[in-house]
């Protein structure tokens, strides 16, 4: 008798009797995933806004794929109305949130275990620059918003465009003036019907694999870059005195615990 016979003779009743149990289990697996996490994080908001803004005043769009000089950029959430065009971006992260508006990665700590993800300021800031220019809309009638879902907190200073689920529909209601007429509201809303990519799963696929190359190639930039002895990224410097005065050189930017260099060929 093989592994696999003994295996399947000593589990086979009781996953036979338990199989309810493996299924479960595996479900609960799958939603713990990103992927999962994302979807569940932009019903939320999908959800929210269906609930508890005026169809009549609000127009909702969701998973707005656009083209991009070099390649797509995918919009969560786009909400237009005579009080401006929402440009929403979700995060469903938990635990602590650590950032800063203009650092380029914030941090979310759960106990001992520390990971960084983008600063999704500058990650809707793309977004926001490739609808302005396919809408031809002025910046001050665009409104950045980011909405963080789940059971996360935040432990530095927030701006008032960065809440909690909680804070999303309030914040959108905080604006109330018209900035924008019924017509130019209907034209904006046909231009974003028919400027975006068909909603498929081609579509999000496609996006998924072009976000996935820029991703690596920034990490090879950063491996390229990175100091040899201590792996922190290495600087440009300019010599100040000796016999290369005057010349640049790759900097360890850990100087002075770390004074490796690398001469430009």
């Amino acid at each position: 008798m093989d592994a696999t016979q003994i295996l399947t003779h000593a589990f086979g009743p009781l996953i036979s009797t338990y199989w309810w149990l493996v299924l479960l289990l595996v479900l609960i697996a799958f939603l713990k995933t990103p992927f999962m996490k994302g979807v569940l994080g932009e019903f939320l908001v999908n959800l929210a806004a269906r609930l508890f803004l005026d169809k009549k005043t609000y127009t909702l769009f969701k998973n707005v794929t656009l083209p991009t000089k070099d390649g797509t950029t995918q919009i969560d959430h786009v909400i237009v109305s005579r009080y401006g065009v929402f440009v929403i971006e979700t995060k469903n992260i938990k635990g602590w949130i650590f950032g800063d508006p203009k650092q380029k990665t914030w941090t979310s700590k759960i106990y001992w275990h520390t990971s960084k993800f983008q600063n999704p300021l500058h990650q809707n800031y793309k977004h926001i620059q490739t609808l302005q220019s396919a809408l031809a809309l002025d910046p001050d009638k665009v409104f950045s918003l980011v909405v963080f879902v789940g059971d996360s907190t935040f432990k530095t200073p927030m701006p008032d465009n960065v809440v909690y689920l909680g804070g999303y529909i309030q914040f959108i209601k905080s604006k109330t003036q018209q900035i924008l007429s019924d017509s130019e509201v209907l034209a904006i809303c046909d231009k974003i019907a028919s400027g975006r990519l068909k909603p498929s799963i081609r579509t999000h696929r496609d996006h998924v694999k072009h976000v996935k190359t820029i991703v690596e190639e920034k990490q090879r930039q950063i491996d390229e870059n990175a100091c040899p002895k201590c792996g922190r990224p290495m600087t440009l410097r300019t010599a100040k005195s000796g016999d290369n005065q005057g010349k640049q050189f790759w900097g360890c930017t850990g100087y002075p615990k770390c004074r490796t260099v690398r001469q430009i060929i």
